[in-house]
């Protein structure tokens, strides 16, 4: 009987051992609590740790790095354009113990981050002009980005003088001390996304497709003047060039008739009668055929040739 009850007691003893035994790890921090109660300091070191079973309770928090992901909002700016503002936040608890008599956990920090942040975003953008929420320096914009807006009117409407780094910069020192309250310390909050509201961004749109139309017509109309400059250089220096070679070919040629005149007149002088002969026979070949008909003297010089054929053929 003495050993049964020893054997419970045993069992008692290890059931009450093993459930008053907890582990925490690196990236654990605990609360313990007593009857709904924080009792004690937080438990912030990764190691084994005990508590009494079933009257206190172990309450995990992370202790690393946690995400707030903001509702996208529409948001007016300071010159009264309307946005749309989507925000992201990165956040941890330093404090679990204010942490848990504070929000309790995870869900309820969360519900807390959403009405601080919020808050500090909208007023932080609807204090600054567009172009601050948007650009983060003044950077020179390429020709592409600037359009066919003058540099002057440009640097005019979108000088920056703060620019979106330092105006989350702004929203991060607003809501700190807030967040503190409740064991948190806000690591960095950052702008995912901006864009204008649909009616905002239609027009918009609308706006940018006809500046690049113009933009497109501009460069083919230059293209189209450049092309016909082009051209007309192309013709002007084709003319040059026929017409040079023109001119060397007519030399070339007078050259040649030239060089063959007096070759012939240096053959021919020799015998001005031959000549005289050789030139007649080219007329008779080009006007004598067999449909011509030729009616003339017999004293013509014409025929004198002809006359002499005869005489040579009856001798």
């Amino acid at each position: 009987m003495k050993i049964k009850v020893i054997i419970v007691l045993v069992i008692i003893g290890l059931i009450g051992l093993f459930s008053s035994a907890f582990v925490v790890d690196e990236t654990q921090q605990v609360v313990i609590t007593q009857f709904g109660k924080a009792v004690g300091k937080p438990i912030v070191k990764p190691g084994l740790y005990f508590k009494i079973p079933m009257v206190q309770k172990a309450n995990y928090f992370p202790k690393n790095l946690l995400e707030w992901d903001g509702d996208p909002g529409q948001i007016p700016t300071l010159d009264k354009t309307y946005i749309w503002v989507d925000t992201f936040a990165r956040w941890k608890i330093v404090d679990p113990l204010k942490f848990f008599q504070t929000v309790n956990n995870v869900m309820g920090a969360h519900a807390r981050l959403d009405d601080i942040l919020d808050a500090a975003v909208r007023n932080l953008v609807t204090s600054h002009r567009l172009i601050e929420t948007v650009r983060r320096s003044n950077r020179t914009l390429d020709t592409l980005e600037l359009g066919l807006a003058t540099q002057e009117k440009y640097e005019m409407l979108s000088t920056v003088n703060i620019g979106r780094a330092k105006i989350m910069e702004e929203v991060k020192k607003q809501a700190e001390p807030k967040v503190e309250a409740f064991g948190i310390s806000l690591v960095d909050v950052k702008i995912k996304r901006v864009n204008y509201v649909e009616q905002v961004r239609r027009s918009v749109y609308g706006r940018m497709i006809a500046e690049r139309k113009q933009m497109a017509e501009k460069f083919r109309s230059e293209g189209q003047g450049e092309a016909r400059k082009i051209e007309g250089e192309k013709e002007k220096v084709l003319k040059k060039i026929t017409s040079e070679a023109y001119m060397k070919a007519q030399i070339i040629k007078g050259k040649a008739d030239a060089e063959a005149t007096r070759i012939y007149a240096k053959a021919f002088g020799k015998d001005p009668e031959f000549y005289s002969f050789m030139k007649t026979l080219e007329v008779y070949r080009d006007t004598l055929d067999k449909e011509s008909t030729l009616v003339l003297s017999t004293k013509s010089d014409f025929m004198r040739y002809l006359k002499g054929y005869e005489k040579r053929g009856t001798q």
